[in-house]
């Protein structure tokens, strides 16, 4: 996947989705890369993994 696809699928996760028949929760799952495209982040793809992440646990109780 390139990281243009992973910035833009990023982008549209933290764009928060809230519509009439649902939030964030109801369109939002967890991201979970491999070792490998972990490693081929930058940092601000890092980051607003992380972020997309951490405000799925915060308002919908995903887990690690």
């Amino acid at each position: 996947m390139g990281k243009g696809l992973i910035v833009a699928a990023i982008a549209a996760a933290l764009a928060g989705c809230t519509t009439a028949r649902g939030g964030f929760c109801a369109v939002a799952s967890p991201m979970r890369l491999s070792a490998s495209a972990v490693d081929s982040l930058s940092d601000q793809e890092a980051r607003a993994l992380l972020a997309h992440n951490r405000k799925g646990e915060k308002l919908c109780g995903w887990r690690p």
